[in-house]
């Protein structure tokens, strides 16, 4: 049975149960616009018959009418926004079928992280098309993909990794639970400006409003209503001068605060609804019952001392009440009558004073919760992939260990042991798998850093940074051409295990240069990284550059990918074995295609 089975099953069934309630919330959706037009016409209809022909009956059904309407306006945003909940669901399965079963990538490919001069990450594809991060990322927050692509960069204590491979393994059982959040995370679109602009709201102190004005606030409305209802009910318009008055009184008192109402504005414009989404992510961690350390930490952190979904809410519920101000219509009665404004105003500041502080720790946990839904994600869909054993005696062990983006069809996977040897040579023909087994290698040196599973059936390994040679470019803007590009990056990585033991990885290094050149200079290279202690493999296609490990048995080890041709046709079988290769695949290949006699 294909590994991948049982996952599959779930979300075909998921897709299957969010199809059957998506036809009924179109249904619900579609009979409620048609309700909801029709009471409004019928409404409308009553209220100028009322004032036509003058009847209390055609105005009361008029205005239960009206009420009748905006509770279906409820009803409709409420419907809306569980069909659009459950279009996010749906879409978030069929992705993950299309993943495993097609290969698809519908995913954010983290270009932007592209960093030439990073250590690994532009020699292990770990940003950009069909990267290590578009396979990972389950984040559809700014600060999800952000921390996620901040962590492939780096690399954890062993203490903080044991943490998140225990919550990386809880979470992955909470499939259910990692699907309601993403789609909720999902329901709008975020962007790194739209958190900007919370944080940055955040950090400008509260404005002070004196005890005075708010009094105010509350005496110059009500008697405003006293007033209009004295008129209303007396039906004289003796009192109608008190309603102009006091309606201009308030104008006046709300202009005061205007400038800062304005300045609120510029913040609240366009994120009511990402705080508001915010809000329920914030409450769907805050209500879960999670066991693994790391989960109940962040999960305190988020409940101390404050309801932060409510509060998170509230705040967007605030918002969206100010946006209200730009209608100039709307601003000028509502303010006039009861100074909306000034209260959601003097609100907002409130709520600043008492939650401010926390939204940046709120918003980072959404980010960090979404980082360990990709990491168990990618746990649950490849369940045959192992959490490695952490250990302190500079070993590093894999069983079966293949290539994680390679699908499983495809993987062949190899065993390796640096417990003897720290350094691998390895040589083999072109195409016969060196490049992939050294990226191989990275890849889940990197996954293993960070608390994830890695491409193997067992793995033991002592974490330690990664230091790549592989893929280097020309830099036209810099001046430097690939030779130099190539040395400078040399000297980074020996000037780093100068400090720190690394994992080295080296793919056929110095390239532009000579071949006595490149050979003496390879050695050099080797003999160095024996002397700082380095351990990780270099591949090359210089057979007399593995003569070295004579001179140095218990440090270097000859690796190789072999290469047979049968039935005149190149057979690669893409297995590691001991010793030094000794079939070679240019010149067949070149005499195939004819391109030599």
């Amino acid at each position: 049975m294909n590994q991948t089975y049982t996952q599959s099953l779930y979300y075909n069934q998921s897709i299957q149960t969010s199809s059957k309630i998506l036809e009924k919330l179109n249904v619900q959706f579609n009979i409620l616009s048609v309700l909801r037009l029709i009471v409004l016409v019928s409404a409308l209809i009553l209220l100028v018959q009322s004032i036509r022909i003058p009847s209390n009956t055609y105005l009361v059904v008029s205005l239960v009418l009206f009420v009748t309407f905006f509770i279906l306006v409820h009803f409709h945003s409420k419907v809306g926004w569980q069909k659009k909940y459950h279009e996010k669901l749906l879409k978030i399965n069929q992705d993950e079928i299309n993943y495993l079963e097609h290969g698809s990538l519908p995913f954010y490919d983290g270009s932007t992280y592209i960093d030439h001069r990073h250590a690994y990450t532009y020699d292990l594809d770990v940003f950009g098309p069909k990267s290590l991060y578009q396979h990972l990322v389950r984040a559809y927050t700014y600060m999800g993909q952000h921390l996620l692509a901040t962590l492939l960069q780096s690399m954890l204590s062993q203490s903080e990794i044991k943490s998140n491979q225990e919550a990386v393994k809880e979470l992955s059982d909470k499939i259910q639970w990692r699907h309601h959040f993403s789609t909720l995370a999902n329901i709008n679109e975020d962007t790194k400006q739209e958190y900007d602009k919370v944080v940055a709201w955040s950090k400008i102190p509260a404005h002070n409003v004196s005890l005075i004005f708010r009094i105010l606030t509350y005496i110059m409305p009500t008697l405003f209503c006293i007033s209009v209802g004295v008129t209303i009910y007396t039906q004289s318009f003796d009192y109608f001068h008190y309603i102009t008055t006091l309606f201009t009184a308030n104008l006046l008192l709300a202009a005061t605060l205007m400038k800062s109402i304005k300045n609120e504005i510029h913040y609240s414009t366009d994120i009511a609804d990402t705080i508001k989404k915010n809000g329920l992510l914030i409450d769907a961690i805050a209500k879960e019952k999670f066991t693994s350390e790391k989960l109940i930490a962040m999960q305190n952190e988020i409940n101390k001392g404050h309801d932060a979904g409510a509060a998170l809410k509230k705040l967007s519920s605030l918002f969206s009440s100010l946006d209200s101000a730009l209608n100039p219509m709307g601003m000028i009665l509502s303010n006039g009558a009861v100074m909306l404004h000034v209260h959601v105003f003097i609100k907002m500041q409130q709520w600043k004073r008492d939650h401010a502080d926390q939204i940046k720790t709120w918003l980072d946990s959404i980010g960090e919760m979404e980082t360990m839904i990709s990491l168990a994600n990618f746990h649950y869909n490849n369940p045959t992939f192992a959490f490695p054993t952490i250990n302190d005696d500079h070993h590093i062990s894999f069983e079966a260990m293949g290539h994680p983006l390679i699908h499983q069809d495809k993987r062949i996977c190899n065993d390796v042991n640096f417990a003897d040897h720290n350094f691998i040579l390895l040589t083999g023909s072109n195409m016969s798998g060196k490049s992939t087994f050294l990226r191989s290698l990275g890849i889940n040196m990197v996954l293993a850093g960070i608390g994830s599973p890695v491409c193997a059936t067992n793995a033991d390994i002592q974490p330690m940074p990664v230091l790549v040679a592989m893929r280097q470019t020309d830099s036209l803007s810099d001046g430097e051409s690939y030779f130099f590009a190539e040395v400078k990056r040399l000297h980074d990585i020996m000037e780093a295990l100068k400090s720190k033991q690394h994992f080295v990885l080296l793919d056929e290094i110095l390239r532009g240069t000579n071949s006595d050149d490149k050979r003496s200079g390879t050695v050099g290279v080797i003999e160095k990284m024996i002397e700082l202690h380095a351990i990780g493999a270099i591949a090359t296609h210089d057979i007399e550059v593995c003569r070295i490990t004579d001179d140095h048995p218990s440090h270097l080890t000859n690796n190789c990918f072999e290469v047979e041709i049968i039935n005149n046709e190149l057979v690669f079988d893409y297995k590691l074995r001991s010793g030094i290769c000794k079939n070679k695949s240019a010149t067949f290949l070149m005499k195939k295609m004819g391109v030599i006699g």
